[in-house]
């Protein structure tokens, strides 16, 4: 397979351990986003023990717990914890920041405060959207690099220039701050941390509930300026080549191969399918190899050799190379931590 050591992951690597995260704080303050409320809630928010997902406790913390938060629409939250339970006998293994309306809205001390505090104990914090302002007046984004919304972008570089703001990726993580693009990209980064904490299999429960993508490819760049092109024929073409070569990653694929199944040239091949996905043939093709050897190595025994020739890597080595890059990890070291015990997990093919 041409070699692809120039191409760089969506999600950079991170060496920062995640704990277990199943005690989840949701910061509840005024001007806070409902999509975002509801996507937190949605992931951690509900019982899905039978479908093989940790039971999580999530919580949403405010100032005041008394007293109702209002949110866009008519709506209203009723926060159930105080800031305090943050910082309890047992504390939080996350904390959630949701986008907020107004990135330049006051934000109240004691969340500032209290993201300080659960940052110095070693507790991972994450902001969704326009939640990366208020981590940057928390000062915890300085020297950095963070994420928000594609259009807010250059506000946040602005306003804190201290932070190194990343224009495309969907999510990033720094020594244990995340912060993600906007949206949906919200929805990526709860996902992503659920699989990081607790396997791609309880990730993969949540989204099949939620009806949406486990994880996506590609960056922030796809929505900028340019909308997703609609389902014409190439588009058909394309959608036809990646369900051919997710049904055969075992078999060696090329730019040239998939080019001629979708009946294009490599090159207008390699033009539209970055127009449509935002993202390269062959980076699209590793990350599902890594994701399909990730479930392998979770849900069967196949020794490390088997697992590289059905996620189509060719060798170990290879495999190990392309774990390094996008999971940070070995492929042995990632079977040892989320390997399922015998008997509680179907065994894939």
């Amino acid at each position: 397979m041409t070699a692809i050591d120039d191409l760089l992951p969506c999600v950079p690597p991170t060496p920062t351990p995640t704990p277990r995260l199943q005690r989840v704080a949701l910061l509840s303050f005024h001007g806070i986003r409902a999509f975002d409320v509801s996507v937190v809630t949605e992931v951690w928010g509900s019982d899905r023990t039978l479908r093989g997902v940790p039971p999580f406790e999530l919580r949403r913390a405010a100032a005041d717990p008394d007293t109702p938060v209002p949110l866009r629409g008519g709506l209203t939250l009723t926060p159930d914890r105080s800031l305090d339970w943050l910082d309890g006998l047992t504390p939080t293994d996350l904390v959630l920041v949701p986008g907020v309306e107004d990135p330049d809205a006051d934000v109240p001390p004691p969340v500032l405060d209290a993201l300080r505090r659960a940052h110095t104990r070693g507790t991972p914090v994450a902001s969704l959207c326009a939640g990366a302002f208020v981590l940057a007046r928390a000062g915890l984004l300085d020297g950095r690099r963070a994420v928000t919304h594609w259009q807010l972008a250059g506000t946040l570089a602005d306003r804190h220039p201290k932070v190194r703001v990343e224009p495309d990726a969907l999510f990033v993580e720094d020594t244990g701050i995340w912060t993600s693009a906007g949206t949906a990209a919200g929805i990526d980064l709860c996902l992503h941390l659920v699989r990081t904490a607790h396997g791609a299999e309880a990730a993969a429960a949540i989204a099949r509930s939620m009806v949406t993508a486990p994880f996506r490819t590609g960056t922030q760049a796809q929505f900028i300026e340019h909308p997703t092109p609609r389902a014409d024929r190439d588009a058909d073409a394309l959608a036809t080549v990646r369900a051919h070569a997710l049904a055969h990653l075992d078999e060696p694929h090329t730019i040239a191969t998939l080019a001629a199944r979708a009946g294009m040239s490599p090159r207008s091949f390699a033009r539209h399918f970055q127009a449509t996905t935002g993202t390269t043939p062959l980076h699209w093709l590793i990350t599902r190899r890594v994701a399909a050897a990730q479930n392998l190595l979770e849900l069967t025994d196949h020794p490390l050799p088997e697992v590289a020739r059905r996620a189509g890597f060719g060798s170990e080595v290879t495999m190990r190379q392309h774990f390094a890059s996008h999971l940070a990890t070995s492929p042995r070291d990632y079977r040892n931590a989320f390997r399922h015990p015998a008997g509680n997990s179907p065994i894939a093919p």
